[in-house]
């Protein structure tokens, strides 16, 4: 008896006061993600001196330097841009980051560093103009802002199924995506994952110079890519006027697509506005035939236009409601996982 009365007993105290930083960490994480999706909601991107464009100016001198037509030499330039805006993003988040004001600042000029929905919106708005006004001039002029489709042929018809299949598509890169990645990995997760799409646009595509060099780019912006394009089309359902027929094309099509990703946000905006979208596309000289997503469904026309984004601004709602939950559910679950 005595012996045991002596024998101190473990303080419970210290892992309680340990445990509520966590909690602390991501409720101003979550509170900075707000406030930068609300900025761009407000402002959109800055006109000059994006972040984005700055890293995007030193991806192509790198490129420059470090070019060779094969895979190894691509791989090499991916990791290397990858990897620094990662060990950036990581050593501000262990710097700046350690006080929940400063994490919050720096997750709000992160998410709206990485967020272009409403850059989309108002470029595919005013396409939609231009159309309406019947400036099919205007409209082709402008619609390389939003695609890489050699708008010279292309009829007013055509120009609207451009600009819904690109609000689609980018809904879930500009977006989506980059939300998942901030409820993931936090800051860092949100600019890496814009650096690896940023890598994608500008090496990924396939042309002469850069089918060898821009294979790894393309590849990590699939795997990068993958769970956003489904939580895309998940909640486009969920925000669809017609749920059921949304999710109908979405299952039946969204698989039919060459892309791993683009299918799915696409196919199920296809079936959230009810219009068929897919096949022929040209980009430059290379022609593409591509499956029709939601073939019983009518043709795209320039008041669609309009639908589509506002479908992309809540499917954008429904995403940010998404990372905040999402990231205070995953913090939560680590904190009493390492507690115990």
């Amino acid at each position: 008896m005595t012996a045991r009365a002596l024998t101190p007993r473990p303080s419970i105290l210290p892992p309680a006061r340990a445990s509520a930083r966590p909690p602390a960490r991501a409720a101003a994480f979550a509170l900075g993600a707000v406030a930068g999706y609300a900025a761009d909601a407000r402002f959109a991107d800055p006109r000059r001196g994006h972040p984005v464009a700055v890293f995007g100016g030193a991806a192509a001198r790198l490129e420059r330097r470090l070019w060779r037509d094969h895979r190894a030499a691509g791989a090499g330039y991916t990791a290397l841009c990858v990897g620094a805006v990662a060990a950036g993003a990581l050593a501000l988040d262990r710097t700046v980051g350690r006080r929940p004001l400063g994490r919050a600042a720096l997750a709000a000029a992160a998410t709206w560093t990485v967020l272009g929905g409403t850059s989309l919106t108002r470029e595919a708005r005013t396409i939609g103009r231009s159309l309406k006004d019947g400036d099919l001039a205007a409209a082709r002029e402008r619609l390389p802002h939003l695609c890489g489709r050699d708008p010279s042929a292309l009829d007013e018809q055509q120009i609207a199924r451009a600009v819904v299949e690109s609000v689609a598509e980018n809904t879930a890169d500009a977006v989506v995506n980059a939300l998942v990645w901030g409820t993931l990995a936090g800051t860092p997760g949100l600019l890496a994952f814009r650096a690896v799409n940023t890598l994608d646009a500008m090496v990924g595509h396939r042309s002469p110079r850069h089918a060898r060099f821009g294979w790894a780019s393309a590849r990590l912006d699939d795997v990068a890519g993958w769970p956003g394009a489904r939580l895309t089309a998940l909640l486009t359902v969920a925000a669809a006027p017609h749920p059921r027929t949304a999710w109908r094309v979405w299952r039946r099509d969204g698989s039919a697509h060459p892309s791993p990703n683009a299918g799915q946000a696409e196919s199920a905006f296809a079936g959230a506005v009810g219009v068929r979208l897919g096949g022929t596309l040209q980009y430059g000289t290379r022609v593409e035939h591509r499956p029709v997503l939601g073939a019983e469904l009518r043709p795209v026309t320039v008041d669609d236009i309009e639908r589509a984004c506002a479908l992309s601004r809540r499917v954008g709602a429904l995403a940010l409601g998404t990372t905040v939950a999402g990231h205070l559910a995953l913090r939560a679950f680590r904190t009493r996982r390492g507690g115990a």
